[in-house]
């Protein structure tokens, strides 16, 4: 089978541990680049973080960000682009505000985040992690309802980060019961808002029927729960080393982990024998 398409997520996959990219995993998309193949990122990530990567990657392809929900290669330009209704937004609001979390709107072009009390002090600018988008604008405000009410915004995507996984699931549970068309992913503590049908997998189906390539053309890595679709539908799906025995159990391949240079790795072994293909 000669692959034409290579989509990769970025956390656990392309970054190591220490949330770097090392000189290995540069030079093995360099050579994938070399022999013609089209480069994605698959990522839960914002649009501006997985632009960051891309940059550093030295690519200038569509990326698949927001899990899927804003799919572009220039901002202003977007391939696809599905996002929560303004007045969609406000609901989510109102039932997130009802819980003790921080909660993101993450727009493509900046986010919007509450302030939060805990233990009596305020976290004025509490982060959801490696993914907290500080290289584009971010706004901290008292309360996201208030703030729609005279700034209406329809995101791509909301974040919610708890202080405890059990009221991350109860708050997913209550959304899908209030609020229609909407899909929910809890990660631990952290809880994901998307529309409803939006994910890595179909973001890799509308990026390959763009191309004009079939799913059997596509190299697909991932190292979370919610890539399994994502990796099943490939033609070779792959799984990192440091991944979830889940995903493991779902991919046709298991690299080396992350901190072993498993995407560099992969492609030694995947493409080396490959001659050059046209996109």
């Amino acid at each position: 089978m000669t692959y034409r398409m290579l989509a990769l997520s970025i956390d656990g996959t392309l970054l190591r541990s220490n949330s770097r990219l090392s000189r290995q995993t540069k030079d093995a998309i360099e050579y994938v680049k070399e022999k013609g193949v089209y480069i994605t990122l698959a990522t839960e990530r914002p649009f501006p973080a997985a632009k960051k990567i891309a940059k550093a990657l030295k690519l200038d392809n569509v990326l698949i960000t927001h899990d899927g929900g804003f799919i572009a290669s220039d901002v202003d330009e977007p391939l696809l682009s599905r996002k929560l209704h303004e007045d969609k937004t406000f609901h989510i609001a109102e039932i997130l505000e009802n819980y003790k979390c921080h909660i993101r709107l993450l727009h493509e072009q900046f986010s919007i985040g509450n302030k939060v009390r805990q233990k009596n002090q305020l976290i004025a600018r509490m982060t959801l992690g490696i993914q907290d988008p500080l290289y584009y604008p971010v706004t901290f405000v008292d309360s996201i309802c208030e703030h729609l009410m005279e700034n209406p915004v329809a995101p791509p995507k909301i974040q919610a980060q708890f202080f405890s996984a059990e009221e991350a699931q109860a708050a997913s549970m209550e959304l899908q019961k209030e609020v229609p068309s909407i899909d929910t992913i809890v990660r631990g503590e952290r809880l994901e808002i998307v529309p409803k049908g939006i994910s890595k997998a179909r973001g890799v189906q509308v990026v390959a029927n763009h191309l004009g390539i079939s799913l059997e053309q596509v190299v697909a890595i991932g190292a979370g729960v919610n890539d399994i679709d994502m990796i099943t539908q490939a033609g070779l799906g792959v799984a990192m080393g440091n991944s979830p025995e889940e995903l493991k159990a779902s991919a046709d391949w298991i690299t080396r982990s992350n901190d072993m240079h498993g995407v560099a790795y992969m492609v030694k072994e995947v493409f080396r024998k490959q001659l050059k293909v046209n996109i």
